[in-house]
């Protein structure tokens, strides 16, 4: 009796365990199934984006011969010559022809390697000729966008409510994946991104594109994109840059020609309508505070937040000749850059991108912070007399 208790104990014990597997198996069975389709990169959108899945697929496969090879020899070797059948290890050293085709083998896999992935580097590197040029600019944690031709730019922020956020409410479906402005760009036309940031190092990744640029403080790097097809595509923010990383999502709208000219059509009217009055006489501490927010957007990449500038690279504005001397010099520097024997240098020209207003506040801005003190409010009508 006492085994058979014990029998029907165990049995129990087994039936419970086998219930609990089965549920667990029945909760996690649709997350797996899930998963199971999520085994390669996301559908390419764009040219760059093609050829990296199909440089992706031939290395892969090239990896999946080599490794059925080597390691089939190997277990045939192991199988067919071991020591149980008389088999005795041969004992050689310096095989000249051994040397060469262990050379020549990984030299020519090599090589059909790196034809196709250099073809697919210059291709991603190709920046010329775009139809349209937009500067992304990185900060905590957020991104700014700026239509550079069109004269207008905004702030992408992360649009998830902060009840989900906080767990009082479900997780929508692109939970930390959706922001209150996408960047919007038309279909078929090639976009360039001038990409930087004002604080610290992030990433502009989005995937389906293949793009995947660094923004590094006091650098403007390049790169390129151009969708075939219109939709809603989403990445994220690739670089650790502080306690919300997590929080800084990119999402790029990709319109039809008719449907982008009306949205660029709405947004410039929009720019246009809170456009600053020209001829409005601005206090000191109104430039300032202006001038700081254009500064950290625009100019702090390069010559830091702090005015220092970087050695060998981007002159210091704390103490500068140029922001502590006349006004004018520094107006028209700012308003058409630096050229230095006939080739212009890492200084453009803000004419074309910044507002009378703007370029008035950020040299205000620059001409009484850090240790310049000059006490000068440029106005908009300076930077106009200038910019004529």
């Amino acid at each position: 009796m006492g085994r058979i208790e014990l029998s029907g104990e165990s049995m129990k014990r087994k039936g419970a365990m086998a219930r609990g597997t089965a549920a667990l198996a029945a909760a996690w069975l649709p997350t797996l199934a899930h998963a199971a389709k999520e085994y390669n990169l996301q559908p390419p959108v764009t040219p760059v984006a093609t050829q990296i899945f199909d440089l992706h697929i031939y290395i892969m496969a090239i990896c999946a011969v080599i490794f059925v090879a080597v390691f089939s020899v190997m277990f045939y070797s192991i199988f067919a010559h071991r020591k149980s059948k008389g088999h005795t290890a041969a004992q050689f050293h310096e095989n000249t022809v051994v040397e060469v085709v262990w050379t020549i083998i990984p030299f020519l896999i090599l090589l059909v390697m790196a034809i196709p992935a250099t073809e697919t580097v210059l291709t991603m590197k190709d920046t010329s000729t775009p139809d349209l040029t937009i500067k992304v600019t990185g900060s905590q944690w957020k991104w700014n966008y700026n239509y550079l031709a069109e004269g207008f730019d905004f702030y992408s922020n992360l649009s998830t409510p902060i009840a989900q956020l906080e767990g009082r409410e479900p997780l929508g479906e692109h939970y930390l994946l959706e922001v209150d402005q996408p960047l919007v760009v038309p279909v078929g036309k090639k976009v360039r991104l001038l990409i930087t940031s004002s604080d610290v190092i992030h990433a502009w990744f989005l995937p389906a594109a293949g793009v995947q640029q660094d923004a590094i403080p006091g650098f403007v790097r390049d790169d390129w994109m151009k969708f075939d097809q219109t939709g809603t595509y989403r990445g994220q923010c690739a670089k650790i840059c502080g306690k919300e990383h997590g929080f800084m999502p990119i999402v790029v709208e990709v319109k039809s020609a008719d449907d982008y000219a009306q949205w660029l059509a709405e947004h410039k009217k929009a720019a246009a309508a809170a456009a600053d009055d020209p001829n409005k006489s601005w206090t000191l501490a109104e430039l300032e505070s202006r001038g700081e927010k254009v500064f950290g957007a625009n100019c702090a990449a390069c010559h830091q937040a702090n005015g220092k500038g970087v050695l060998g690279a981007f002159p210091a504005l704390d103490g500068s000749p140029v922001v502590n001397g006349p006004k004018d010099g520094q107006i028209k520097t700012v308003l058409n850059g630096v050229v230095k024997n006939g080739q212009p240098t890492a200084m453009i020209a803000w004419k074309n991108t910044l507002s009378d207003t703007d370029i008035a506040a950020v040299i205000t801005y620059t001409r009484n912070s850090w240790g310049n003190h000059t006490g000068e409010a440029i106005q908009p009508t300076d930077v106009k007399a200038d910019r004529s």
